[in-house]
């Protein structure tokens, strides 16, 4: 498989879950302002949408959209990931997370990255806030957000958090959040996720 991605973006979390599940995946770095590969080639002509990540299988197929592409995944992992079974009411619990940091999370940093005003970067960052409020509360007693193993949801979640660190979001009062995102920074896939993407490690607790 290929993995097109840009360093540090969402595209980071099927990237850890690759390295988590030791997956064999190529990876494709993308320039998100020229829209273009390493070779100079039109990134369009792999996906027209513009953006990462997009999952190139060996058969040809190209897989788009975060969402998808983690579900994907989450169905190749094997026993190495919590990935419940189809039609199970804990797969739909996986896909409520799932649709919940796409549409709440990740949407909401659209005016931190984009250049919003100082108003909508304000409002961004309340809305965030509350959003992580909520996780906070949820993952009360548990290691991760489906119990006490890491499902593609947890990537997801740790990408979000690394974004909410790069913007200045202070998630120290949320001591559960806190301590999530020490857990994952521990795990071998992800440092090596974050190593291959030239990011930092964030510092051991």
């Amino acid at each position: 498989m290929k993995l097109y991605y840009s360093p540090g973006a969402c595209s980071l979390a099927a990237h850890i879950i690759a390295r988590e599940a030791d997956l064999p995946l190529d990876l494709v770095k993308v320039d998100l302002k020229q829209h273009t590969l390493a070779d100079g080639r039109d990134y369009h002509a792999v996906n027209p949408k513009g953006y990462v990540p997009a999952l190139e299988m060996d058969g040809g197929a190209t897989l788009t959209e975060n969402v998808a592409v983690l579900n994907y995944l989450a169905d190749h992992t094997g026993n190495s990931l919590f990935t419940p079974a189809a039609g199970s009411m804990e797969r739909y619990r996986l896909e409520e997370w799932l649709g919940f940091i796409s549409t709440e999370l990740h949407k909401s940093y659209g005016p931190l990255f984009h250049e919003g005003s100082d108003n909508e970067k304000r409002k961004a960052k309340e809305q965030i806030a509350k959003r992580l409020a909520y996780v906070e509360e949820r993952l009360a007693g548990q290691d991760y957000l489906m119990g006490s193993q890491i499902s593609v949801a947890d990537a997801y979640l740790f990408v979000m958090l690394t974004w909410a660190k790069k913007m200045h979001i202070d998630i120290s009062p949320f001591s559960n959040l806190t301590a999530f995102f020490g857990r994952m920074a521990k795990r071998d896939g992800v440092k090596r996720a974050l190593k291959e993407e030239d990011l930092p490690i964030p510092a051991q607790s």
